[in-house]
C-alpha cells in the first residue's frame, strides 16, 4: 500500500501521440513522438505485437510524465505509456471523449 502522497507524486498527463514506429532493436517495441501539452516527447512502448504504428498516430493517451528517462534497447524513452492488459490483449488508456494534450489525470 501506498499514501495518498506517494500516489499524487506520479504525474498523469494526456499526451497526443505524433508519430509511431517500429523501434529499430525490439521486435516487442514500438518509438513515438508525443506531444504533452507544449513539449514533444519520445516514448518506448511495448506495445508493438498489439498496434500498428499508425493505428496509434492521433491518439490522445495516457502517461508518466514525471518518470526518470530510461533507454530501452539503445534508444531513450522519456516517459511511460499507460496499457491495460487482460489475458494476451493489451489496450491503451485513452480518455473518454476529446480532451487538450498535457491535461493532468487525477
Amino acid at each position: 500500500m501506498i499514501t495518498i502522497d506517494e500516489f499524487a507524486a506520479v504525474d498523469l498527463r494526456t499526451a497526443t501521440v505524433l508519430s509511431a514506429e517500429a523501434h529499430p532493436n525490439a521486435d516487442r517495441l514500438l518509438v513515438l513522438r508525443i506531444q504533452v501539452g507544449e513539449e514533444e516527447r519520445q516514448l518506448v512502448a511495448g506495445v508493438r505485437a498489439h498496434y500498428e504504428p499508425e493505428a496509434l498516430v492521433g491518439k490522445t493517451i495516457v502517461v508518466v510524465a514525471n518518470l526518470k528517462p530510461a533507454t530501452l534497447r539503445g534508444v531513450e524513452s522519456q516517459g511511460m505509456m499507460l496499457a491495460v492488459k487482460d489475458g494476451d490483449d493489451v489496450r491503451v488508456l485513452t480518455p473518454d471523449g476529446p480532451v487538450a494534450s498535457g491535461l493532468r489525470v487525477s
